[in-house]
């Protein structure tokens, strides 16, 4: 009788085993399948600035040559808000399988952790990096009234007239506003910070006297620079930048070591297969390749910034460090 019950039982056992099997098997491949056909529906950029910057700008530049190199349709989605929280948290919440990416910057991925006492997503384990995609240097500016010409002469003024001089920017928790805080620390002078809704309103603040400097974006200064109407000091890139050749950098210009920039690139949802993160980074590093988008770019001050997904996730550390500091120092907070 007991030989009859352990029959029983492993015959039992045997469709068990094999429906788990089964399971087993046909999990491994829908894993390895994404990998294989990879892709074959529609992909999503979210993006997380509102339609009409220069970031939104750029990924459009992208997507006809990725539609044509993926074989599907890219989609952009713009989610601004809350200094690219809400775009990334989405991104950080979809599937990880390559379908859904993000848009990020400097300040999602790299200052907003020590900038807003919660956050919707942990920058370092729940993303992918795939690549960068391109850096904004900014420029500072000042009106010819301002009484200096040179970086030199400037951060001499700004000393014997401390809190006296105005410098405005792109907003609060912003990569200017971090940039202008840098600024401060490193030439140990007191500004009084103004705090815009983008660069094109700072400028025109600064062109127009109400604030004596501004550190903005090149499209927001670019003309009135070269018409004489802005005095440009310096750029914030580490290097000078093709649009303005004869406008040193901060760091040439009087502060060795500094480099601020605006930059953008793609990530995925933490756990995306690394041949999916391979074939997306290859195509958007192709398509920053193509002397057109390159130019089309530079056109709207933004420095395309091919490179590895190793480098790209370096990057994100070492800014990450380097943006705490500053943000620490300045005692910065946003709610």
């Amino acid at each position: 009788m007991t030989a009859t019950i352990a029959r029983k039982a492993h015959m039992l056992r045997r469709p068990l085993l094999l429906a788990a099997a089964c399971t087993f098997l046909g999990a491994a491949a829908l894993a390895q399948a994404p990998s294989g056909d990879f892709p074959n529906h529609p992909l999503r950029i979210v993006v997380t600035f509102p339609p009409g910057g220069s970031a939104d700008a750029v990924v459009r530049m992208l997507v006809p040559r990725l539609n044509e190199k993926l074989g599907q349709q890219v989609v952009v989605d713009n989610r601004p808000g809350a200094g690219g929280n809400v775009g990334l948290s989405l991104v950080a919440k979809s599937p990880a399988d390559g379908y859904t990416l993000g848009l990020g910057a400097a300040g999602a991925l790299t200052a907003n952790a020590n900038l807003y006492p919660q956050m919707p997503f942990d920058p370092v384990k729940d993303f992918k990096p795939v690549g960068m995609v391109a850096a904004t240097p900014f420029v500072i500016v000042g009106h010819p009234s301002v009484g200096a010409r040179t970086l030199r002469e400037l951060i001499a003024l700004a000393k014997a007239r401390p809190g006296t001089l105005s410098m405005g920017h792109g907003g609060n928790g912003t990569a200017m506003h971090l940039s202008t805080a840098l600024f401060a620390q490193m030439a140990d002078v007191k500004l009084i910070e103004v705090p815009y809704r983008g660069s094109g309103p700072a400028a025109l603040d600064a062109l127009a006297g109400q604030v004596q400097l501004a550190l903005v974006d090149l499209p927001a200064s670019l003309q009135q620079i070269r018409a004489g109407k802005l005095i440009a000091f310096a750029v914030t890139s580490a290097q000078r930048v093709p649009m303005l050749p004869d406008v040193p950098t901060v760091a040439e210009a009087g502060l060795p070591g500094y480099d601020a920039t605006g930059w953008f690139g793609v990530v995925a949802p933490a756990g995306t297969p690394a041949p999916i993160v391979a074939r997306l980074h290859a195509e958007i590093n192709a398509a920053l390749g193509d002397e057109q988008i390159r130019t089309s770019m530079r056109n709207l001050g933004a420095e395309p910034a091919p490179g590895s997904t190793e480098a790209f996730e370096a990057y994100i550390r070492s800014e990450t460090k380097k943006w705490a500091k500053v943000i620490q120092t300045a005692q910065i907070k946003l709610d």
